[in-house]
């Protein structure tokens, strides 16, 4: 280790500083050891400081990182590493080396004012290599903050790799999670498809029956033939009506010979059960208004309310402003579930207390939505069972209601059905079809139930045509009804 150039520094012994009368000179020691101690607190001062900004300096991070197209942006906390020993100790040694030469200063000018211009000269050589000395000192600390500083940006550069880095794989990250997410809705939307949720009608439902009767060896078609059939037919959910209409018209072909084998029988069953069902009902939830209303009819248990959160969560997803009215006010719990659907559709729901005029609910919601500029109102209506006048009547009011709120509304008066009820389902249509004059059906629960065949009852019966058919739990499992696909489903 190279000898600290304080200690270089040459300061004459006191035996060689003599005062005028030939006495040692105290003041020298006294000053030299003041000045010790100085040298001891500044560097102590400048410890506590250079600790204290670094620490601020790190929790308060401000300068940015220098960020690329597509890199995450990162904060940067601008680094600043406390001062090394040896930067600290030329500093200290250049420090001591100025008080020196100016205490050698005043000796001198001492000297020279007695006349002592041999003794003043020699402190003169000494005060000039002090100078040099504190010169020297000071270009090393100089030098040593140089390399502190190219430290902190070399620390500054790999802080701002790591943030970097780490700000990139979170951005992977929260990618990879919202892809998976993504997988996850899209495969959630998919639902079920309504060949999917007809397996139990063509199972276990008429399809089946027919299936038995078609199956195995060619058979001619005889009265045996046309007694299964029959048999079959009178046995299923598609109506009493709908069956008769089937079987005469298969003995009328039969007796034209015009059925050469059971095979044939099967084919025209199929193109006449795709003739009935064959009625267009529009999927658009659109078209009357603005607003499109929808009144919504059902009795309780058939699956209304879930119908309408669908209903609304389809339209929210195309972009449309959905209002919902919470119609039925009778049941408890109508509203409430109702407001969950609003959330998770993110539509808006107006409801009124318990037991309060239902008119006046799905009134206001229709107001309401023509301030707003809402797109579509599904309105909810009470649901208590078909076989109680008195809601056919509160339903005829709520119509004329709705007509008021806006001419020409309800633009769809949608009939949910449970599927699960079969024949009992077609009467009820009937009496809704003749309270309020229903424009469409939604049938629920077809993945549930093997009576699926009500479908080909209520169109042939009322001419109603079925909009919407539920094959799951899902929002998506609730599909629009196509005919071609429900024959295909059945008889393929």
């Amino acid at each position: 280790m190279q000898p600290s150039l304080l200690a270089q520094l040459t300061v004459p012994p006191v035996s060689e500083v003599k005062t005028g009368d030939g006495g040692l000179d105290s003041t020298l020691i006294t000053i030299v050891i003041a000045a010790a101690v100085l040298v001891m607190v500044l560097l102590l001062v400048r410890t506590l400081y250079v600790r204290r900004k670094a620490a601020r300096a790190l929790a308060a991070p401000k300068a940015l990182a220098p960020q690329t197209a597509t890199a995450p942006l990162v904060e940067l906390p601008k680094v600043v590493l406390p001062a090394g020993e040896a930067e600290v100790l030329r500093l200290a040694e250049a420090e001591a080396a100025r008080k020196s030469a100016e205490e050698l200063r005043s000796q001198r000018a001492a000297l020279a004012a007695e006349g002592k211009g041999a003794e003043a000269q020699a402190l003169k050589d000494q005060e000039e290599a002090a100078k040099k000395l504190a010169y020297q000192a000071q270009k090393s600390a100089e030098a040593e903050e140089k390399k502190r500083h190219e430290a902190e940006r070399e620390e500054s550069k790999r802080l701002a790799a790591e943030l970097l880095a780490t700000a990139r794989a979170e951005e992977a990250a929260a990618k990879a999670a919202a892809a998976a997410e993504e997988k996850v809705r899209i495969e959630a939307q998919a639902g079920q498809t309504l060949s999917g949720g007809l397996q139990k009608t063509k199972n276990e439902g008429f399809m089946s029956g027919l299936n038995r009767l078609f199956g195995g060896a060619p058979r001619a078609i005889d009265e045996s033939v046309l007694a299964e059939l029959e048999e079959v037919l009178f046995t299923a959910d598609i109506g009493v009506k709908t069956a008769q209409g089937l079987v005469t018209m298969a003995r009328d072909k039969a007796k034209r010979n015009e059925l050469a084998s059971a095979d044939k029988l099967k084919d025209v069953i199929r193109t006449e059960v795709a003739r009935i069902v064959d009625l267009r009902a529009s999927h658009t939830l659109g078209g009357g208004g603005p607003p499109h209303v929808i009144m919504v009819v059902g009795v309780n248990g058939s699956g209304k309310t879930t119908t309408i959160g669908r209903l609304a969560a389809k339209a929210t997803a195309a972009g449309k402003k959905v209002v919902l009215a919470a119609g039925d006010t009778f049941r408890a719990a109508a509203a409430e579930q109702l407001d969950v659907w609003a959330v998770r559709a993110h539509a808006q729901l107006v409801k009124g207390k318990e037991d309060s005029d239902p008119s006046a609910v799905i009134f206001e919601a229709i107001k309401l939505a023509k301030e707003n500029g809402a797109d579509l109102v599904i309105a909810d209506t009470a649901g208590r069972l078909h076989t109680k006048t008195p809601l056919m009547e509160e339903l005829k009011k709520v119509k004329r209601v709705i007509d008021k709120a806006l001419p020409g509304a309800p633009h769809e008066v949608l009939l949910v059905l449970d599927s699960t009820n079969g024949q009992n389902a077609i009467m009820q249509a009937r009496q809704f079809h003749d309270a309020v004059g229903i424009t469409a059906i939604a049938l629920t629960k077809l993945d549930g139930t093997a009576k699926g065949g009500v479908i080909i009852g209520i169109c042939d019966e009322l001419k109603l045509p079925v909009a919407w058919a539920g094959v799951g739990e899902k929002v998506a499992d609730l599909r629009p009804f196509e005919p071609k696909e429900f024959v295909q489903a059945l008889f393929d």
